[in-house]
């Protein structure tokens, strides 16, 4: 293997803007921040989730920001909105937002994703239970 997911990982972060798990809990709930939850349903089902926060599974998330996609979510063309991706651990979203950037969106990432989220006391949601 000529690069890791680890190298992949380091490189996205040198070149895009990380947010730390407390700058992010300063910036919930203000209007214009978009909150962009990155994981799998079944880890938001399992774990909770941001309060708030856009569910865009990681899978889609190039589809859905590009406005000339069939797939073009409307959550993604507001303008003077402040982006921040997350996943569970910070990597997913690093290369999420150095994808988007390259795409010429502009985002940021939780650098130390909803874990640490969870570890510094952020408010949770939890998923409604599947009947």
């Amino acid at each position: 293997m000529k690069t890791t997911a680890a190298d992949m990982v380091a490189k996205a972060r040198g070149r895009i803007r990380e947010v730390d798990t407390q700058e992010l809990m300063d910036m919930h709930g203000r209007d214009d921040v978009v909150i962009v939850d990155i994981r799998d349903v079944r880890e938001r089902q399992k774990s909770g989730f941001i309060p708030g926060s856009v569910h865009a599974p990681r899978g889609m998330i190039e589809f859905w920001v590009d406005p000339e996609s069939p797939y073009h979510k409307p959550v993604f063309a507001q303008e003077g909105k402040t982006y921040v991706f997350h996943c569970a651990s910070g990597w997913r979203s690093a290369l999420t937002v150095a994808t988007l950037s390259d795409m010429g969106f502009d985002a940021a990432h939780l650098r130390d994703g909803f874990s640490d989220w969870v570890t510094q006391g952020g408010p949770v949601e939890e998923a409604p239970k599947k009947a």
